[in-house]
């Protein structure tokens, strides 16, 4: 491992200051893979504790363990977007003693939280530093990382995340009369469903197919499909209930591409007879058609008045999620 630096001692005359900054730089850099207080920093850079932390604040400006903890950050950064190694093997990696302890502590530093940050695809693993010395990998790439960050996975199920909720929180902003309002030409998406009646239908029906695949996955019982009261169709409560099941769904299916079992197949008990998929085709299946209601509802949104901004592109969801993380806190 490296450090990486901008070179803040241009100045003639102080070669030996900024031999020194190197020397504790490199102390604190080489202390990340071992469980040490600053007093072993302070033993290995051959000082006193007294005199490595005031050589350390006036020469980087910045504690030793402060500098330290970016530095596990920074790394877990590049761990995130690099590797396939989980995210609780990460935090363990970066000296915390908990996942949840790793994440308010990663999403306070980026902005974000570290499975959010993987899915971006962020390639930004620096953070604000007074000195300028940051994390750097090595030339050569560990076992397990890869030279590109784009997941075809990570992209299409984020896209399919954040534009429902987008959808179903813009919908909260629409009438009870729009959402039921009847649809002029709405296409028949399945042989065996009627074609979407209404807003309010494309909706509850997006929410529905992560419903009954999630059901599928896990061995519970088919979810009612027809007969829901109307309070549990509002806006807010299709959010509620999208919310509820849609980190399971892609949980399972997050796991099955760290496999590699996209051929894999299970038994839908729910199908009347039980039918044998693909984790893959299903996946195909679902990203398909919610992404026909997705523009389907966009459309209805237009037609009523209601405009949302986008136009349901993949690339919005990239942008939006390298946005959350190009300025995090702090900056």
């Amino acid at each position: 491992m490296q450090v990486d630096r901008e070179d803040t001692f241009d100045t003639p005359g102080i070669d030996r200051a900024k031999q020194e900054a190197e020397h504790l730089a490199t102390v604190v850099l080489g202390s990340l893979d071992a469980e040490t207080g600053t007093d072993d920093l302070a033993r290995k850079a051959y000082r006193s504790r007294t005199q490595f932390y005031r050589l350390f604040q006036a020469l980087l400006e910045e504690n030793p363990g402060n500098m330290r903890r970016r530095l596990l950050l920074e790394r877990a950064a590049w761990q995130l977007a690099r590797t396939r190694q989980p995210v609780t093997g990460i935090a363990l990696d970066a000296n915390y003693g908990s996942l949840e302890a790793f994440t308010r502590a990663f999403r306070k530093a980026f902005g974000v939280s570290p499975s959010l940050y993987r899915r971006s695809g962020s390639l930004r693993i620096h953070l604000p530093a007074p000195n300028h010395y940051h994390f750097c990998p090595a030339a050569d790439f560990p076992k397990g990382a890869s030279k590109t960050t784009m997941d075809l996975f990570d992209l299409f199920a984020g896209t399919d995340s954040w534009y429902t909720r987008r959808l179903l929180e813009h919908a909260s902003g629409v009438s009870d009369e729009q959402l039921d309002r009847p649809l002029n030409g709405a296409a028949k998406v399945f042989p065996w469903h009627t074609a979407d009646k209404n807003l309010r239908q494309i909706l509850e029906r997006i929410v529905q197919t992560t419903e009954v695949w999630t059901a599928a996955l896990t061995g519970d019982r088919m979810p009612d499909l027809d007969n829901r009261p109307a309070e549990d169709r509002t806006p807010a409560a299709l959010l509620a209930r999208f919310e509820k099941v849609d980190g399971v769904f892609h949980g399972i299916l997050r796991d099955v591409r760290d496999r590699g079992a996209w051929e894999e197949t299970f038994v839908d008990a729910l199908c009347e007879p039980a039918e044998t998929f693909t984790y893959g085709a299903m996946f195909a299946h679902v990203i398909t058609f919610n992404t026909h209601r997705r523009l389907s509802a966009l459309d209805a949104f237009h037609r009523l008045g209601a405009t949302m901004k986008g136009s349901g592109d993949p690339a919005e969801y990239e942008a939006a999620m390298a946005a959350k993380v190009s300025d995090p806190p702090g900056k």
